[in-house]
């Protein structure tokens, strides 16, 4: 996923010697959170919402920018490391291109979640070895099963092993009034740990 297919246009500036009143008139025309700020069209710095609430200047500096073509991971990993709402994105020219926010990453989560898709998730402990999530990708294809999401996670699981989450749709014979009848989950069962199977969607 990379940060130019997820991140915002900008819809307003300001400039370095911009007063903090035309900054905030700014924010609630536009109804945004932050604004780029520029010095003769190149961009130094970034300023946010709280900064105006706490007068003092964002972490996020001229230094804090990303590539469109950069990762969106990456962008997520700066945002959680720095504890800043957003990332500038510049193109190699030095041109502004827009921002990457907090709001950006969680939309992008929502959306290759798959849980516009369908009500099924699934947490599974597998061995880390090649082909063991090929294994359950298999298992829920017999049933007629269609994969619409996955996470994969080493943080919480035990040495040699992984966390897969995945999110199905279409599988044949899911009795959502009694859990113990769903057969494909347990032939998958007998090949690895479950964690949590539940039902939930968004429309």
């Amino acid at each position: 996923m990379l940060v130019q297919d997820w991140m915002t246009s900008i819809v307003a500036t300001i400039e370095d010697d911009d007063s903090i009143m035309k900054a905030s008139k700014l924010m609630k025309q536009n109804r945004i959170q932050h604004l780029p700020v520029l010095k003769e069209g190149r961009l130094v710095g970034i300023i946010s919402d709280r900064d105006l609430k706490e007068a003092q200047p964002s972490k996020a500096t001229s230094l804090d920018i990303h590539a469109p073509e950069a990762t969106l991971e990456k962008a997520a990993a700066l945002l959680q490391k720095y504890n800043i709402s957003a990332l500038p994105v510049v193109d190699a020219k030095g041109e502004l291109q827009g921002i990457i926010t907090k709001g950006d990453v969680f939309r992008a989560f929502v959306d290759i979640s798959g849980i516009h898709h369908s009500e099924l998730q699934m947490g599974f402990e597998v061995d880390d070895r090649p082909g063991s999530i090929g294994e359950v990708a298999n298992i829920v294809r017999t049933h007629g099963g269609r994969i619409v999401g996955i996470f994969t996670e080493y943080g919480r699981a035990p040495a040699g092993f992984r966390h897969v989450y995945i999110r199905v749709k279409g599988v044949k014979d899911v009795d959502e009034e009694d859990m113990v009848k769903d057969f494909m989950v347990e032939e998958i069962k007998r090949k690895c740990k479950l964690l949590y199977r539940c039902h939930d969607r968004v429309d």
